[in-house]
C-alpha cells in the first residue's frame, strides 16, 4: 500500500492509565499505538471513552498535548475512566488486572464516526475491546466501513472467546499476535500443524488475510505478507520492561508498510523500535528517527 498523501489512522479501543506499583502511565494497546504513528508522522485520531474524572482529564490532556485527534473521545459520568495494575516480573514482563466495566467498554456509535473511519488510511483495533457488547457492536459497525483493517490480538484472559477472535480476524487485512497467542490459536482452530510457519499459514488460509506478523520477544518477529514470509530475529537490548513495546512494534510496521517501504526493511525498523520500547521504562518512550536509526547502525 504506497501512499502518496499524507496518512491518516484511526485506533479503536481502551484508553486507561497503568498502574505500577510504584507510579502510573497512560496506556492501552490502541492508544500505544497512536501515539507511537503520531511520533512517526502520521495524523492519528482515537475512539474510545473515558469517565468524568480526573483520570479522564489527564488523558484527554495527555492526548492534546501529543497532537493525538481527541474529537471522538467520548466522556461519560456514568463509568469510570479505564484503570490497569501491572505486575512486573523479575524477567521484566508484565501481568495485568483489568478493571470492568471502564468507560472504554461503553463506546456509543455515532454517525461522524462513519465518515472518519472509511476515509482513514487504516483503522487499527484490538480483541480486547469487544469483552463488552456496547464496545463490540460500535467495532462491528465501523469495520464495515473500514478499508484497511489492522487486529492486534491481544489476548488478555478470561475477556476473550475464540469465536469473537475468529470472527475479528475475518474481518482484518493485517493480523498481529505475538508467539503464544498464535500457538494458542492455531490449537483452537484444530490446525494440525507444530511448527511457526505452518500455523501462520494455515490461520491466513482460515481467515483469509493475506498478512499476519508474529513476534517473538527477545527473538524480533515473522512477517507473512502476500504469500512470503520475511524474518527478523531481534535486537540485542536490556530489557526493563515490555510493556508497549508490540504496541510500537506495530504501529511502525503499519506505517513503514503504509509508506511504501519493502517488507523486510518495513520490519526491521519496527523490530528495532520494539527493542528500544522494552529498553526503557513504560509504554511511550520518546524515541527520535536519529535514535533508531544509530541503535539499527545505518
Amino acid at each position: 500500500m504506497n501512499k502518496k498523501h499524507a496518512l491518516n489512522v484511526v485506533c479503536f479501543g481502551e484508553v486507561l492509565w497503568d498502574v505500577f506499583p510504584t507510579h502510573k502511565k497512560i496506556g492501552g494497546a490502541p492508544l500505544n499505538v497512536a501515539l507511537r504513528m503520531n511520533s512517526l508522522g502520521v495524523k492519528t485520531t482515537m475512539i474510545s471513552c473515558v469517565g468524568k474524572d480526573e483520570n479522564g482529564e489527564d488523558i484527554l490532556s495527555f492526548l492534546n498535548q501529543h497532537n493525538v485527534s481527541t474529537d471522538f473521545v467520548q466522556i461519560t459520568e456514568k463509568y469510570k475512566t479505564g484503570v490497569v495494575n501491572v505486575m512486573i516480573n523479575e524477567k521484566g514482563n508484565a501481568s495485568y488486572d483489568i478493571s470492568y466495566p471502564s468507560a472504554w467498554d461503553k463506546i456509543e456509535k455515532t454517525k461522524p464516526m462513519d465518515a472518519l473511519v472509511s476515509k482513514a488510511d487504516a483503522f487499527v483495533f484490538g480483541s480486547l475491546v469487544c469483552r463488552d457488547e456496547v464496545s463490540r457492536l460500535t467495532l462491528d459497525h465501523l469495520l464495515a466501513k473500514a478499508k484497511y483493517k489492522i487486529l492486534d490480538a491481544n489476548l488478555r484472559a478470561p475477556y476473550y472467546t475464540t469465536e469473537i477472535l475468529t470472527d475479528l480476524m475475518l474481518k482484518a487485512d493485517f493480523i498481529k499476535l505475538n508467539d503464544e497467542e498464535l500457538l494458542e490459536l492455531s490449537k483452537e482452530m484444530d490446525s494440525p500443524y507444530n511448527s511457526f510457519e505452518q500455523n501462520i499459514k494455515f490461520i491466513a488460509e482460515r481467515t483469509n488475510t493475506k498478512q499476519i506478523c508474529v513476534t517473538k520477544g527477545a527473538f524480533g518477529a515473522v512477517l507473512y505478507y502476500n504469500d512470503k514470509f520475511y524474518y527478523n530475529s531481534g535486537y540485542f537490548i536490556k530489557v526493563v520492561d515490555t510493556v508497549g513495546a508490540g504496541d510500537s512494534f506495530l504501529a511502525t510496521l503499519i506505517v513503514r508498510l503504509l509508506k511504501g517501504k519493502s517488507p523486510q526493511k518495513a520490519l526491521n525498523y519496527a523490530c528495532a523500535v520494539g527493542a528500544l520500547v522494552a529498553g526503557s521504562e513504560g509504554a511511550n518512550p520518546d524515541i527520535s528517527g536519529k535514535e533508531i536509526k544509530k541503535f539499527m547502525m545505518i
